[in-house]
């Protein structure tokens, strides 16, 4: 399918599934593979998936999107960022944008997504977690579910507690927020059962396209 630049009105029709992780993954690599198969589900529900649009974990998830997409109407979207060194879409994107600045770029992440997935990562997608969690704890976005895929995530998870939790820097429900998956399958479940609730226009479950105090574009 042709690369096409993406179309603001997509956020109200689709769900859509951001999917945060490093750049430096491999093919060969277990947690490359992983990725994959989740958005190959994702793709076979019809759902969408939005991603850096890079390499990596990026990659994973657009190409399995696409496997599992055809015939579908998901799609499969980077937004990409320029760098210093020039960073080309992944051959599984579908629709594209590209942004001069991370911020406006994290902007455009929030407005899309209805479910978050951090799959393990630097500094980036460290950036992209927290600046997730924290809209969500001051109000600004919805509170709609952030998985914390694999194993690097149960270090953090339990420092959270045992520290700033512990100190009252911020409230257990604020913790609530995060959901931990050890593998696709985990997640999925959690997908899925957020995937119901906006199908089903649930009472408890608002839309970040309306919400978003700040206008992407």
């Amino acid at each position: 399918m042709k690369l096409k630049k993406i179309d603001r009105r997509i956020g109200p029709k689709h769900f859509h599934v951001t999917i945060f992780g490093s750049a430096r993954i491999q093919k060969n690599d277990p947690l490359y593979k992983e990725i994959f198969k989740l958005s190959e589900m994702l793709g076979k529900r019809d759902i969408s998936v939005v991603t850096g649009g890079g390499p990596g974990i990026m990659a994973a998830a657009n190409n399995g999107h696409k496997k599992g997409g055809k015939g579908n109407s998901a799609h499969s979207i980077g937004l990409g960022i320029r760098l210093p060194h020039e960073q080309k879409f992944n051959k599984g994107v579908q629709l594209f944008k590209e942004y001069k600045k991370f911020s406006r770029r994290l902007d455009n992440f929030m407005f899309l997504s209805n479910v978050i997935v951090v799959a393990p990562g630097g500094v980036g997608t460290i950036l992209e977690l927290f600046y997730t969690w924290l809209l969500m704890q001051v109000g600004h976005t919805c509170n709609i579910p952030v998985i914390l895929l694999g194993d690097m995530w149960k270090g953090l998870l339990k420092w959270l507690k045992t520290s700033p939790l512990k100190s009252k820097y911020f409230d257990k429900k604020d913790l609530d927020m995060l959901f931990h998956a050890k593998n696709s399958k985990e997640a999925m479940e959690i997908i899925e059962k957020a995937h119901q609730g906006w199908e089903k226009r649930d009472k408890n479950y608002c839309f970040n396209y309306k919400k978003y105090s700040v206008r992407p574009n």
